[in-house]
């Protein structure tokens, strides 16, 4: 896992071709905006969670953000656990965001 700034997660996002997105927010978060093309995955969803992540292709590239940053550092570590190699956590979350977003 690598915590990445906004910038740096923004920029090196834009230049990956094997990029995912995933917002590990709630429903009712995700309601309130999210970045475009993320793929919603509740990681307060416990086991259900991570069965849809070992669904994942492990072989694809994971930006994965929350509201503040936390939860999904935390859906990373699971991740890694899971033979996830690169999954890189966006410091600040959602709520520092500043590049696209829709509502």
């Amino acid at each position: 896992m690598a915590d990445l700034t906004q910038e740096d997660w923004a920029s090196q996002l834009e230049q990956d071709d094997n990029a995912v997105i995933l917002d590990v927010r709630t429903a009712e978060e995700v309601s309130e905006g999210y970045i475009p093309g993320a793929i919603n995955l509740d990681i307060h969803q416990g086991q259900e969670f991570v069965d849809a992540l070992k669904e994942l292709d492990a072989d694809k590239n994971y930006y994965v953000y929350c509201r503040s940053g936390g939860r999904s550092s935390q859906a990373c570590s699971i991740m890694n656990q899971l033979g996830i190699d690169k999954a890189y956590n966006l410091m600040g979350g959602f709520s520092n965001w500043k590049g696209e977003s829709t509502q």
